[in-house]
């Protein structure tokens, strides 16, 4: 069973969140809060296995409540940011943070019941919506597309899931894409990650931009 807890600060966001996810077979929400306080309390008190957590709250917000949960050694819970980027100015910050997905508000039922279990699996999400927003926040015209040739330490298989990862796909559709198995394209990822020495699938598409191994349009 997936414990959640729901931090936002709408009740009519959270009772809709508390029906999809309750209805998921394998889904229970254990708690809601309508502030980062309370979420962090909550989050201590119950230790869900995930937290979807609003950006934009009164009083502490859902970046500061994510930093103090993620510096705690002693909470295990991993954290959904769920968001709206027409208001979410600071929403990059959450980069940093600690946060292991980021999924928009518009997002599908479906979409959001597989956001908390890839969360709540180990694995980080970024959708293809939010990665989009990453490749306008770190991927600037300045940024010069760099030959692959570059990026010795990585295989020819590694760099096809590097490029697709930059798009934002996730794990089954760069399967379909490669045509391999999800356990092959999770051991490419993992593989990934450590030659390049991040810790998600969040911070490898900021690296791929950052350095120039994509750029936007391309």
């Amino acid at each position: 069973m997936t414990r959640v807890l729901l931090v936002d600060d709408q009740a009519l966001m959270r009772a809709g969140l508390r029906v999809i996810l309750n209805s998921e077979p394998g889904v229970e929400v254990v708690g809601e809060a309508s502030n980062g306080a309370d979420g962090v309390r909550l989050a201590k008190q119950l230790a869900p296995d995930v937290i979807c957590m609003d950006v934009q709250m009164p009083g502490m917000d859902g970046l500061e409540a994510t930093r103090i949960l993620v510096a705690d050694a002693s909470v295990r819970s991993r954290i959904l940011m769920l968001t709206t980027f027409d208001s979410d100015s600071y929403l990059f910050d959450a980069l940093s943070a600690g946060a292991s997905g980021f999924l928009l508000k518009t997002a599908s039922p479906e979409h959001l019941v597989e956001a908390v279990q890839v969360v709540a699996a180990g694995d980080s999400l970024l959708s293809p919506a939010v990665t989009r927003r990453v490749i306008e926040r770190f991927g600037g015209a300045s940024h010069t597309l760099r030959e692959r040739t570059d990026y010795p330490e990585l295989t020819d298989r590694e760099v096809e899931v590097l490029a697709l990862l930059a798009k934002g796909n996730s794990n089954s559709e760069i399967a379909t894409e490669l045509f391999v198995g999800e356990a092959t394209v999770k051991t490419h990822v993992s593989n990934v990650l450590a030659k390049l020495g991040v810790r998600d699938r969040i911070r490898a598409v900021v690296w791929a931009y950052e350095n120039g191994f994509a750029v936007p349009g391309e």
